[in-house]
């Protein structure tokens, strides 16, 4: 498993991008990482991850969900071995747009950590982030669900809270605030306030240059570790 750098950015298109487009606009990404030495994972869709890993050096190539089974029969379900295989490193789970029982959760995040995969593991509340924490994610993404692209962030008292009540349960664990971040300076304040990492989707795709609004987020992160 690779190892977490703190502060890391997420940059994940959901199913905005496909195919070519993904594969342009992950390209663009991974010189900005290779250029910041910032952590960036990057999402795309389960057909894209091969093509992706393979086009790209310095990202963290991020499935976007995986199933618990094990080789064998599961038809219609992600395999994690498959996309261990593919070059995923990390993947999320329990997304607001694709939600999981306790159980699964619980059992995908033992997978993943069976293959060396970093799990990114989403709450949509403090009861349910302290709840899946207990579960030992490797990264624990406390995001409102009512915020998800709207573009208005989680008051500055949500971010303390929540880090401080995830780290007295696990310390290793990495804390991650997103949901809507929309620019450089909502990214600067979560990390200033002592989130490990944050990242966007609409903030980043809906802006007039993404790839320039990465640019941005990746120099406000760098502000951060040189004050």
């Amino acid at each position: 498993m690779k190892k977490i750098r703190h502060p890391f950015l997420v940059v994940n298109p959901k199913s905005y991008l496909y195919g070519l487009r993904s594969l342009k606009f992950a390209e663009s990404i991974d010189n900005i990482a290779a250029k910041s030495n910032i952590q960036i994972f990057f999402t795309c869709s389960f057909t894209d991850i091969r093509y992706i890993k393979e086009h790209t050096h310095h990202l963290i190539i991020t499935a976007q969900h995986m199933d618990d089974l094990k080789p064998g029969r599961g038809m219609g379900h992600v395999l994690p071995e498959s996309l261990q295989d593919a070059g995923a490193e990390a993947v999320f789970l329990n997304h607001a747009e694709n939600s999981l029982t306790i159980s699964h959760l619980s059992n995908s995040i033992i997978r993943a950590r069976e293959l060396g995969i970093i799990s990114i593991a989403c709450a949509d509340s403090l009861i349910e982030a302290t709840s899946i924490a207990k579960l030992n994610p490797d990264i624990l993404l406390c995001e409102p669900t009512d915020l998800i692209g709207t573009g208005h962030i989680a008051d500055n008292n949500y971010v303390l809270k929540t880090t401080s009540q995830i780290k007295s349960i696990n310390s290793n664990i990495s804390v991650m605030i997103a949901s809507g971040i929309t620019t450089a300076q909502d990214v600067y304040n979560v990390i200033k306030l002592g989130a490990d990492g944050t990242g966007g989707t609409s903030g980043i795709l809906k802006a007039p240059s993404p790839v320039l609004r990465v640019q941005e987020m990746v120099d406000a992160i760098l502000k951060t570790e040189n004050e």
